[in-house]
């Protein structure tokens, strides 16, 4: 095969998407990417996206490309390279540089409505991040959220351990206070604007925590034990 295609399983908070590697260096033809549906479905939108690139190398994306979903059409997105790193690893590998092109095959609910339709299926809105905007909040939540803080971060401290509860509760910490009076509660923009170096958290999953030394270090994440444990009984006793 020319190219090739990974697949990745969603975790819980983040879905699953796959990718094709090697469409580019082959044929010229931009890297697809799709998010939101079971494995085997994304193989086969992907492979009749490839087909599609074969008859059309510069799809119009101004119109939909109907029998991808049984009846319903598809639409197609540049995707930004903002989010390259985040979800074409090894498109980086495979070329050696993130100079090469990207498309998003998007889906629509049961209604044949878009991500960006008024009336689309509120419980599908975060199934399939949209890659061509929102490169400034990448986080799966409404922008207006509300999340947890401290005064001390709303007064200037770094932000130094994020923790993303089991009920999607996220708290944006600054480690040095315990003092439940320190507490704030503000939206979750807010804190992206303060600290933009968050949004590489995006995919933090539930039950996760991050923490860093200072600003300038790396995020280092771990799964809370009890959560892991919890989901391990889940899984063994099938519920």
């Amino acid at each position: 095969m020319t190219y090739h295609i990974a697949q990745f399983h969603g975790d819980g908070y983040s879905p699953s998407f796959a990718y094709t590697i090697g469409l580019f260096k082959t044929y010229g033809y931009p890297e697809l990417i799709c998010f939101g549906l079971n494995l085997d479905l994304l193989h086969s939108v992907l492979w009749s996206g490839k087909e599609l690139l074969d008859k059309q190398p510069v799809p119009n994306q101004s119109i939909g490309y109907p029998d991808f979903l049984g009846d319903f059409d598809v639409r197609l997105l540049t995707v930004d390279k903002g989010w390259y790193k985040a979800y074409f690893g090894y498109g980086y590998w495979f070329n050696q540089t993130w100079d090469f092109p990207a498309l998003q095959i998007v889906w629509p609910d049961k209604q044949a409505l878009f991500p960006w339709d008024e009336d689309f299926n509120p419980a599908w809105k975060f199934g399939q991040p949209l890659l061509d905007r929102s490169v400034d909040f990448k986080f799966r939540e409404e922008r207006n959220v509300a999340v947890f803080t401290t005064r001390q971060v709303l007064e200037g401290l770094p932000i130094l351990r994020v923790v993303h509860e089991a009920d999607g509760t996220w708290q944006f910490l600054c480690d040095t206070t315990t003092d439940v009076a320190d507490l704030k509660i503000v939206c979750l923009d807010h804190i992206v604007e303060l600290d933009a170096s968050v949004n590489g958290l995006f995919q933090l999953n539930y039950g996760w925590t991050a923490w860093r030394e200072t600003i300038e270090d790396d995020w280092e994440t771990w799964e809370d034990p009890d959560e892991e444990e919890a989901a391990e009984e889940a899984e063994e006793t099938g519920q």
